[in-house]
């Protein structure tokens, strides 16, 4: 086991070797975890921004992320594990394409675990995304 003082990240012999996903985190004593609830891709106002474009929600909705991680002091090189929801249909490769420069960062990825839905509670949203950060200090 790594040191106790920084989220180690592990990717063990014999599971896959993905560049956009890691298997396991281990969170140290001491660090603030931060808990996202579902974003989508509604502005300020509660509107849906991108219409039926799965790689403009996904843009938007990360965005939400990024700003509801800032609001608690964390960003997305503190993101431990994320979740990420998608209406059964659309163009993944967009999808991911359009996530993966605000998941970018230096080391190993978060936990991602994704899924196809029927549909999400915000009518007309194609992609959902919560996620939990820690913070050390």
């Amino acid at each position: 086991m790594a040191r106790m003082d920084t989220i180690t990240f592990l990717r063990p012999d014999g599971l896959v070797q993905s560049p956009a996903f890691s298997h396991a985190a281990v969170v140290p004593p001491g660090a603030t975890t931060i808990y996202v609830g579902g974003q989508n891709a509604v502005d300020a106002s509660g509107a849906l921004v991108g219409g039926d474009d799965v790689a403009a929600q996904v843009t938007k909705t990360m965005a939400n992320l990024v700003t509801a991680l800032g609001a608690a002091g964390a960003g997305v090189d503190d993101l431990v594990s994320v979740t990420v929801l998608f209406v059964d249909g659309v163009d993944l490769a967009a999808a991911y394409g359009a996530a993966a420069p605000a998941l970018a960062r230096e080391g190993a990825p978060p936990l991602v675990t994704a899924a196809r839905v029927a549909g999400l509670g915000v009518p007309g949203a194609l992609v959902e995304v919560s996620a939990i950060a820690a913070v050390v200090r």
